[in-house]
């Protein structure tokens, strides 16, 4: 009995990961959007913590809390808008550079999964010409798209090359695979007339960003072979 509470007292850090939902659900139900902010916010400050004494020599994380701070940041942009071209490219932009933060933590931890992330460029490519491009006329917008498009896919793509243990490793990959569903999501209703899935936009966006905590938490608590000890 006491070896079953032990093992269950190691997995109470992952309780902390309800203070990011309640703020995705406050964010959803339209509190504002400094609640939106506080759910990578406060896996800024989780990474922060939990990586504290070997923090500096951390590159990976240092990825992550980037790919964090620009997601705040694109996210601004999206929500201030207003249906503005301008602010959309710059949202555009940063969500890139969050893209290029999760790329690199995982190509600091393993490799890119090249055929996997082939078949994935190949399946958005053709949605992109199909779909996206004939709503499109700003030459601009349409190389912002082509360019994130593009990077999610290499991102998802190396997210499932990580070398880790298998828990946090799915995780992981579930993070940027609902990152990804979500901008999907977001450019059928940008360029096309397909609106049903909006609602799915945030709480995607949400498991995204707290699985990507998730993870990073198993793995520097060595939770893996908890979780699978307790099952």
């Amino acid at each position: 009995m006491s070896n079953i509470l032990i093992k269950f007292a190691k997995l109470l850090p992952l309780l902390l990961l309800i203070i990011p939902c309640v703020f995705g659900w406050l964010g959803y139900t339209g509190h504002g959007f400094i609640f939106k902010a506080l759910v990578a916010g406060s896996g800024i400050l989780f990474l922060l913590f939990f990586y504290r004494k070997d923090l500096w020599k951390k590159k990976d994380v240092w990825c992550i809390v980037a790919a964090f701070i620009f997601s705040i940041v694109g996210d601004w942009f999206l929500a201030n808008r207003h249906g503005g071209f301008v602010k959309f490219i710059w949202g555009i932009l940063f969500f890139f550079f969050a893209h290029m933060g999760y790329l690199g933590y995982s190509l600091l931890n393993g490799h890119i999964k090249w055929i996997f992330t082939a078949v994935i460029l190949v399946v958005y490519l053709t949605l992109f010409g199909l779909v996206f491009y004939p709503s499109i006329d700003e030459p601009v917008l349409i190389t912002a798209v082509l360019a994130y498009m593009s990077v999610s896919c290499f991102s998802l793509g190396a997210a499932a090359g990580i070398k880790y243990d298998p828990l946090p490793k799915w995780i992981f990959f579930l993070g940027i695979t609902m990152l990804l569903f979500s901008d999907t999501i977001i450019a059928f209703k940008e360029f096309s007339s397909f609106k049903e899935l909006n609602f799915l936009i945030l709480p995607t966006y949400y498991l995204s960003q707290i699985s990507v905590m998730m993870a990073l938490m198993i793995n520097k608590l060595n939770l893996s072979l908890v979780c699978s000890e307790t099952e």
